[in-house]
């Protein structure tokens, strides 16, 4: 049972420690990760619509 109560102690020292973000950091690095998946995906659907062209072009002739 020592060892819990040590444990428990070691831990909440620990986590006062810890620096939690603000929201408003936490607004900035959703709205980073929305751009940048966004901006992969639009390439990704390029590359996509290229590389179909270019395999049904070379089927059809």
């Amino acid at each position: 049972m020592n060892k819990v109560i040590k444990f428990i102690k070691s831990s909440r020292i620990e986590l006062d420690k810890v620096i939690f973000p603000t929201k408003i950091q936490i607004k900035q690095a959703f709205i980073a990760v929305v751009i940048v998946v966004a901006v992969i995906a639009a390439y990704l659907a390029l590359v996509d619509l290229l590389m179909s062209e270019v395999v049904s072009a070379s089927l059809e002739g």
